[in-house]
Parts: structure tokens; sequence; C-alpha cells
């Protein structure tokens, strides 16, 4: 019994493994990887990076949101300041 990558004809993964060798096990059919090194079927990211979308902290409307509430909280607080200038005794 010979070992796959003893094959010369046969083709092999190829991708690196993590001691930085050369991965010697078969490509899954239709792929150029192996079904360890990423190649079997439904492997990888979805489509749409639904892997960034965990909590939504970083979506666009979080974002607007959060600009939203530190402008009137910036113009709070300049309302706050004329006030208590507006009250102080001048002298």
């Amino acid at each position: 019994m010979t070992k796959f990558a003893e094959q010369p004809h046969e083709r092999i993964c190829g991708a690196r493994t993590r001691g930085g060798n050369p991965c010697k096990n078969p490509p899954v059919t239709g792929t150029r990887r192996c079904r360890m090194q990423g190649g079997a079927h439904g492997s990888g990211a979805p489509i749409g990076n639904r892997n960034a979308l965990k909590h939504g902290l970083y979506t666009a409307l979080a974002k607007a949101e959060r600009r939203e509430v530190r402008r009137l909280i910036a113009e709070s607080e300049a309302l706050l300041q004329q006030l208590a200038e507006a009250e102080s005794p001048k002298g």
C-alpha cells in the first residue's frame, strides 16, 4: 500500500500545515484543497460576510445612532454652559 504523496501523478492538497510542511492529503473532488484544509463542502465564510454580524455594534445604523447621541450630548452640554454663565453674578 502506498501513501498519497508517493504517487507523483496524483494531486495533493499542498496547503501548509501547522508544521510548515505541505499537506499530503488528496484534494476533495472539484477543489484544490483536502477536507481538513478547507476543501469540504460548506467550508469557509458564508457569502456576504455574515460572520462579522455577531452583535450589530458596527453596523451603519448603530454608528449613525451613536453619532447622533454624541451630537445631542454636546449640544446639551453647551446649553447647560450657557445657562450657567447667564445665571452667574457678574462682578
